[in-house]
């Protein structure tokens, strides 16, 4: 998918009818638990806070750079949240450990260790004020939340938006990426010049390239007449690439080229051409899990990813679904109402995200009701969750270490506990946080962590 665009252009969620707000990021001083690392490596000693999400490997473009050979590339990821520090393997080739446990994901205790090939890395918190952004409306162009995460998110995009760095848009299908760089586009100084979105996942290699560069009359079989590329087309503006992660390798290093240089030659042509845009690209996947595989260039990463934009799931912005109804439906037929569909909304898992919740949305208006049809398959969504591993418990095995059976016992218990909470709020993942005593964020985590 190909396309050029200016700023009243129509998106996949529909256009707003509304005036975009003016422009307000609110800072605020806030006392946040930084978690710190410490560790020795072939550099020295060295002491650093974790103040964003961050990755960990030995390549020099790291977030948090380790001399040692037996680490990756881009070993892991470095999350700080609420509830501590999260460390995620990204498919490194020696693997990650923490307290001596070998992990894909896990939670850092405070005085825990990460060890990372053969560095360990001592983990500390602390607290300290500091300040951070938060946007003052529950819109930002046409993208709509007011829970606290998207505000935030909101207020960086606002931030970013007044630069020309290469953003890289992360986040599931469906969370409304492309609304994301319409929106850096349109409150940046290039708003005036045209957005172009190619989709790097639609199209074979050969015409991938001839859409992003252009070629010349003659330049391959069916090449009838000179084309201009979109890089051509959106000069001055923004190029949007949407699912980077599917850009075939041999068109890799032409990319790069234009990010590094500015410069570009079409199909069959010798002569360079200048490009002025400015580079946002989007991906479901996670790249440098990519990169590691050998599927991805780690410099083309670190190019695109100069600045990295997390979207959230719906499901870790449950309180924007009245918001996001109101988007969809802000009329109503007389045989529905308005809070029977939001009740409907909120008792429903979105793995769609805000793309399936619009469906459901314009089903409901179209059909007058919320209810789901036996026929539907949707309807299957509210079936009770059926664990994804054996329900039994472990055995009792003598001759393993006590940690490793205790370990096996809190794995079956947080299977269990969750399955049957999730069963009797019907997936109302706020609900369970609130029966559990437990983080809504870190409910989610033990979702993922179990299949459920």
């Amino acid at each position: 998918m190909v396309a050029i665009a200016m700023r009243d252009s129509e998106t996949q969620f529909g256009r707003t009818t509304q005036q975009q707000e003016a422009p307000v990021a609110l800072v605020r001083r806030a006392r946040l638990r930084r978690p710190r690392l410490a560790w020795t490596d072939a550099y020295g000693n060295h002491e650093v806070a974790v103040e964003d999400r961050w990755v960990i490997g030995s390549a020099p473009n790291a977030d948090v750079c380790v001399a040692d050979r037996a680490v990756s590339r881009l070993h892991g990821e470095l999350d700080p949240t609420p509830e501590g520090l999260w460390f995620r393997d990204l498919g490194s080739k020696n693997g990650s450990f923490v307290d001596g446990i070998r992990v894909t994901g896990a939670l850092v205790p405070d005085g825990g260790t990460v060890r990372v090939g053969s560095t360990a890395i001592a983990v500390r918190y602390g607290e300290e004020l500091a300040e951070e952004r938060i946007w003052g409306a529950s819109q930002l162009g046409e993208l709509v939340g007011g829970t606290e995460v998207m505000r935030k998110l909101f207020a960086t995009i606002a931030q970013l938006a007044q630069t020309d760095l290469s953003v890289l848009i992360v986040g599931e299908t469906g969370t409304g990426k492309e609304l994301v760089a319409r929106a850096l586009h349109d409150a940046s100084a290039r708003s005036g010049f045209p957005l172009g979105v190619i989709d790097c996942a639609s199209m074979p290699e050969h015409l991938l390239e001839s859409e992003l560069f252009g070629h010349r009359r003659g330049a391959f079989t069916g090449a009838d007449s000179t084309h201009e590329g979109i890089v051509e087309r959106s000069d001055g503006g923004t190029l949007f690439l949407d699912e980077i992660g599917e850009l075939p390798l041999g068109v890799q290093p032409k990319l790069l080229r234009l990010l590094e240089t500015k410069t570009f030659r079409r199909l069959g042509e010798t002569k360079f051409r200048r490009a002025n845009v400015r580079f946002v690209a989007a991906t479901h996947r996670d790249l440098r899990k990519l990169v590691n595989a050998g599927a991805f260039r780690e410099d083309l990463y670190f190019r695109l990813a100069v600045a990295t934009l997390p979207i959230p799931a719906l499901r870790e912005r449950e309180d924007d679904i009245p918001l996001l109804v109101d988007r969809f439906a802000p009329e109503l037929p007389a045989s529905l109402s308005r809070a029977a569909l939001v009740q409907h909304a909120r008792s429903r898992g979105w793995p769609g995200n805000v793309r399936e919740l619009r469906s459901f949305v314009q089903r409901a208006v179209a059909l007058g009701t919320a209810e789901p049809d036996e026929a539907d398959p949707e309807a299957a969504r509210l079936l009770p969750v059926r664990p994804s591993a054996p329900s039994g418990a472990p055995s009792l095995d003598l001759e393993k270490p006590f940690k490793d059976v205790r370990d096996g016992w809190v794995e079956h218990l947080e299977r269990e506990y969750l399955a049957a909470l999730m069963n009797a709020h019907k997936r109302n993942v706020s609900a369970v946080a609130r029966a559990a005593g437990l983080d809504r964020t870190y409910v989610h985590r033990l979702i993922k962590k179990h299949g459920l």
